[in-house]
């Protein structure tokens, strides 16, 4: 199972498909921070997106694997703007996070309210995207974790359209492939290559136990000089 912690501090669980055995090897409580250290130490040093990314409900934390699109913009109407993107949400795999790509644009919001019923529907873990979203109320109503750059009302129709689904794009300023392993927490947006998940798993979780025995012995008065030397953690 997945679990997505919940604005109310409640926790909805996701079962997760055969795809997202990996997922259950990182410790649920392991963060954001944890997992970007990890990966540097892999000499993955670029894998964090922009820190305008932020959840759209504080305490909000998402695993799951990367469903990718992206958007280019487009001066026309059409009579079934929206097909891609049912065709995307409908076949989501659960345990998938939208990773929304929006191509700089500043013009309109990607994700709304139906979008992320939709999503749930479908037992997705949430979504994150570069650009804009709305109905933000509404969708943290539905408890579904949901980061963005910003808010903003306007539909993407006859503005923007979908380009590319199922294919590597840059959110954030990094590159995320499909089912490339995704955390995103109050903290920030990490994606894990998949060529060093295993590895990066490994360490993060191990990361996280030190950091609980190291937090331990500061509140007990050890100094930092003296945790770093035993367990090389700050």
């Amino acid at each position: 199972m997945i679990r997505c912690l919940a604005p109310n501090g409640g926790v909805r669980l996701i079962k997760v498909s055969v795809m997202s055995a990996t997922v259950e090897q990182l410790d649920e409580k392991v963060t954001s921070a944890q997992l970007a250290d990890a990966l540097d130490s892999l000499g993955r040093r670029d894998q964090v997106m922009h820190a305008a990314i932020v959840p759209l409900a504080l305490g909000t934390r998402a695993l799951g694997r990367a469903a990718t699109v992206a958007f280019a913009p487009v001066d026309r109407d059409s009579d079934r703007p929206y097909d891609a993107a049912i065709s995307l949400i409908d076949g989501l795999a659960p345990g998938s996070i939208v990773v929304i790509s929006s191509g700089g644009s500043t013009s309109t919001a990607f994700w709304g309210e139906l979008f992320s019923a939709a999503a749930i529907g479908r037992g997705a873990a949430g979504a994150v995207c570069d650009g804009y979203v709305r109905d933000s109320d509404k969708v943290r109503a539905l408890s579904f974790p949901v980061f963005a750059a910003g808010t903003r009302p306007i539909d993407f129709r006859a503005r923007m359209e979908i380009s590319v689904t199922d294919q590597m794009v840059v959110c954030g300023g990094v590159r995320v492939h499909p089912g490339e392993l995704v955390l995103a927490d109050d903290d920030g947006v990490v994606v894990v290559p998949g060529d060093v998940e295993q590895e990066a798993t490994t360490r993060a979780n191990q990361r996280a136990r030190s950091e609980t025995t190291v937090l331990d012995e500061l509140l007990a008065g050890a100094t930092l000089d003296s945790v770093w030397n035993r367990y090389g953690v700050l």
